[in-house]
This record gives structure tokens, C-alpha cells and sequence, in this order.
């Protein structure tokens, strides 16, 4: 007998693109806790009253989604505000041709948000300073080992809780690649998940002050968790290696930038930052490699 499962509906009233939506949230190719079966983006989540999986699909002007487990509802609850559905910003200002045609080209792309704080700060504290195959590695290790398996027919598996990521000693970590550094701030976070997970009330600057406030968060990773469980329209993840690169590429033909050169060419969309930064993202667009590269580490020197 197959697991029972809630279906809902909403209209769309404009183009919606999960992939480009959801892809933020997505962390490597081999992500455990999310698939693409049939054409739906499978997602499995924690939520208030459980764990649960959805499977969301758009057909023609309607967005559809199946949701499993004790934890069905609340996620369903969630959809409108993860997909974007009430993300209808004023036109982008017209301060670079490139980006209003990325903007005509992806109508899709919306700014969407989870409202679960350490569901972000998790990946965002594994891939602090790493090359992303060491992080998207840890993650999946994480998930294999200390997760559990989401409800639901597609396999998918829930990152671990913030209780058992607290209980974990550093040294558990070590084969995952994470040394201690990124192992005690994952610890300290889930230790205070609770206190965490309010800033989705709070007004945004008090979101990033909170965030901030915590040992080994700085405004990278307060930058990648605003964009995904705030829905922070102008986040901005400084100290990346590769953003300001593809910024100063793409609207200034530079193939090299810092931190302050990024900020000034971003400058025309404040407000708007994070929608621009997703549209450079997609396009394919990227600065010329040239110089070194970060290489990935062994936990042995570190």
C-alpha cells in the first residue's frame, strides 16, 4: 500500500521556474535530501510538526505539489513563501543591459524562502573557505550518516537535526574532511538552534546582527542563509572567491575584483542585489581562469 500523501494547488499569475528557484538549495550533484523524479523537484525538510517530503511540479499555470509524513501540512503550509509565489518586486532599474536581459530571458527566477534557519546555516557553514567538492562532500557524508530517511516513496534522506549535530564531538566530524574550526561553529549553531530560528520574525538588519553575533558566522554565511531561509532580496555573500569575479566579468568586462569593486557595480540594484547576483549566476557567465586556484585540503595538514 503506497504512502498516503496531501496534494495542493495554487495558480500561478506568472512564470515560475523551480529549478532556478530551488537550485539555491540544492548542495552538489549527489544532494541526498533532494531528487528530480518525473519532472518534480523532490525536497525533504524538517519541520514544527515533523519531518516530510514534497514533490513540487509545475503544470501550465498551476503549481502542484504532493507532501509526506507527519510533517506534510506544515510543508505544504510553506510552499507559496519557498517557491516565491508573493515575490513580486518593482521592475529591476535599468542600470545594465546584460541584466535586463537576463531578466527578460529567466521571468522564472524568483526569490524564495524556507523560514529554517539552521536547514541553511548547515551547508553554509560546511562550504566556509573550502573548495565546493570538499563541501558538497561533507554534506552529503552528514546527511548519509547522521540523517535519517525522509517519509515518502523517493528515497530522499533529512539532514540531521539540530539536536544530534550538537551532541556530535568534534573528532566525528574529521572523517567528513571538516576540521575542527567549521566542526565547533556547526556545534555551537545547532546548540543554539532555538534562539536561531526567531530571527525569521525579526526585522532584517536584527537577522543579520544575530547571525553575526554567533562565533565562526560572518557576513558570507549570514549573506547565504538571509538569501535562503529569509528570502533576503539584496543579500550579499561577502568575502566569496568567486563572486566578485563574476560580477566585475559580467558588467564590467574586469576579469578580476575584491569585495569593495563588487559593492560599487552592484550599487544601481540595492535592494534588489541578490535577484541580480542569481541572474549573473544562471546565465552561465563566467570570469576567465587564470592565476591560482584554491585547492582542496587535507584534513591531515590542517
Amino acid at each position: 500500500m503506497p504512502p498516503v500523501s496531501i496534494i495542493r494547488e495554487w495558480p500561478l499569475g506568472r512564470p515560475l521556474d523551480l529549478g532556478l528557484t530551488l537550485g539555491i538549495h540544492i548542495h552538489g550533484w549527489a544532494d541526498p535530501t533532494v531528487r528530480t523524479v518525473d519532472g518534480r523537484l523532490v525536497r525533504a525538510a524538517r519541520t514544527a510538526d515533523g519531518p516530510a517530503t514534497i514533490a513540487l511540479e509545475v503544470r501550465g499555470t498551476q503549481l502542484r505539489a504532493e507532501g509526506w509524513g507527519p510533517g506534510a501540512s506544515c510543508a505544504l503550509d510553506a510552499v507559496p513563501a519557498l517557491v516565491g509565489l508573493d515575490d513580486a518586486p518593482p521592475p529591476l532599474p535599468v542600470g545594465h543591459r546584460l541584466v535586463a536581459e537576463l531578466a527578460r530571458r529567466m521571468p522564472g527566477l524568483r526569490i524564495g524562502r524556507t523560514g529554517r534557519v539552521f536547514e541553511a546555516l548547515l551547508p553554509a557553514i560546511l562550504e566556509q573557505k573550502v573548495t565546493g567538492s570538499e563541501a558538497f562532500h561533507a554534506y552529503r557524508g552528514l546527511v548519509v550518516a547522521f540523517g535519517e530517511p525522509a517519509p515518502g516513496p523517493f528515497g530522499v534522506r533529512l539532514a540531521p537535526a539540530a539536536e544530534t549535530v550538537a551532541r556530535l564531538p568534534y573528532y566525528a566530524f574529521h572523517p567528513l574532511g571538516v576540521e575542527r574550526r567549521r566542526a565547533d561553529t556547526l556545534r555551537c549553531a545547532a546548540s543554539r538552534a532555538t534562539r536561531l530560528e526567531e530571527i525569521v520574525d525579526l526585522p532584517l538588519a536584527q537577522a543579520y546582527q544575530r547571525l553575526t553575533a554567533l562565533p565562526g558566522v560572518g557576513p558570507w554565511t549570514a549573506g547565504e542563509v538571509a538569501l535562503r531561509a529569509l528570502g533576503d532580496p539584496d543579500a550579499v555573500s561577502i568575502g566569496d572567491y568567486h563572486l566578485p569575479n563574476l560580477v566585475a566579468w559580467a558588467l564590467a568586462g574586469e576579469p578580476r575584483a575584491d569585495d569593495a569593486r563588487m559593492l560599487e557595480l552592484l550599487e544601481p540594484w540595492r535592494g534588489q542585489r541578490a535577484r541580480v547576483i542569481r541572474l549573473l549566476e544562471a546565465s552561465g557567465i563566467r570570469a576567465p581562469r587564470f592565476g591560482p586556484r584554491m585547492a582542496p585540503r587535507s584534513i591531515a595538514r590542517i
